[in-house]
């Protein structure tokens, strides 16, 4: 699935403020901040990659929003087509766990400069002209009607334009505060999409079954999906397993032409930072499928989420040669002089 088309993301840019060295904040005296927002990282990552990535989002009219927008310039975003919004930027405040200790998030986005995107200002047939992919995650459309609008109209336009539509449907109930159903609006959304990241709970959820997590369960449940959902071709999903905050393991599965695809596990016993580890995935996946045939491209995303874990802030800074090399098994880090 060789493209050289560029790439569309759509999604809120949110600002991370978090204390340092594993703090908690009512012990924090300052705190870092970063930029970032799951499609947001997604289109940074591959920018960063060496694709030509354009996001369309709309940040607050201020020096918050400008910030934002300088952040995004600096990992070769394509920022044109951002609106800027007399509304202030969505934030999360993230305490980062350690050992047995978890991570905790507090979010402050629900009347942000996203949620008041204007979605009859975005002409979609324009933005994917030259455009080859278009990447979307459930979280746009949860967090108002502006965002669901926009998006399901980004939808239309990407499967009339013949795009490769990714979708991460991240279901996250206590964001559906506006009065839609958010499964039934994902499921509408899935419709309109061509590929599926996301696994055995997602699919669950959008179609309220049942499938087991076992591989019997996973290729059910995918074939599943594509008979309700048939514009939908391939799934794609990351399976983690937790041994504490600083230690994860995780390996990429897959249903492509009925067939299961699997990759070895990796392990991260010293994690940095978990946030974006799952953006880092579906980047490395968009990336994969542009480059590679399929399994080729699950081990690529699955060696791009695990270096993930060793990079602070919400953006995967890694090349290509460096998720390559963890392909082959150089997992050692040794030092490069």
């Amino acid at each position: 699935m060789s493209e050289q088309k560029k790439i569309i993301t759509f999604g809120e840019v949110l600002l991370r403020l978090s204390p340092a060295e594993n703090r908690k904040l009512m012990q924090a005296k300052s705190l870092d901040f970063f930029f970032g927002g799951t499609e947001m990282n997604v289109g940074a990552s591959l920018a960063y990659l060496g694709e030509p990535v354009k996001h369309i989002t709309a940040v607050s009219n201020d020096l918050v929003g400008e910030a934002a927008l300088a952040s995004m310039r600096q990992y070769g975003l394509d920022v044109s087509s951002v609106q800027k919004v007399n509304h202030p930027i969505g934030q999360y405040v993230l305490e980062v766990g350690s050992a047995m200790r978890s991570s905790q998030i507090a979010y402050n986005r629900l009347h942000g400069s996203f949620a008041n995107i204007q979605a009859d200002q975005i002409d979609w047939d324009v933005e994917f002209e030259d455009a080859g992919f278009f990447h979307w995650t459930g979280i746009s459309p949860a967090i108002s009607e502006n965002a669901y609008k926009a998006l399901k109209a980004a939808l239309v336009s990407a499967q009339a334009n013949g795009l490769h539509i990714t979708a991460d449907p991240a279901y996250r109930s206590n964001l559906w505060q506006y009065g839609r159903n958010g499964k039934e609006v994902l499921k509408e959304l899935v419709s309109l999409s061509t590929i599926f990241i996301g696994g055995v709970n997602e699919i669950n959820e959008i179609l309220g079954t049942s499938f087991s997590q076992d591989q019997e369960g996973f290729l059910a449940a995918s074939k599943e999906l594509m008979q309700q959902c048939p514009t939908i071709t391939q799934v794609f999903d990351k399976i983690r397993t937790g041994v504490s905050a600083s230690w994860q393991k995780i390996y990429g599965r897959a249903c492509v032409a009925g067939e299961y695809l699997e990759t070895p596990e990796l392990e991260i016993t010293q994690v940095v930072d978990r946030i974006g580890t799952g953006d880092a995935y579906a980047a490395g996946l968009i990336y994969g499928l542009r480059h590679f045939d399929a399994a080729t491209a699950l081990e690529f995303a699955n060696a791009a989420c695990a270096l993930k874990h060793t990079i602070l802030g919400d953006v995967n800074l890694v090349s290509v040669t460096e998720i390559t090399e963890v392909m082959q098994g150089n997992t050692g880090g040794r030092i490069k002089r």
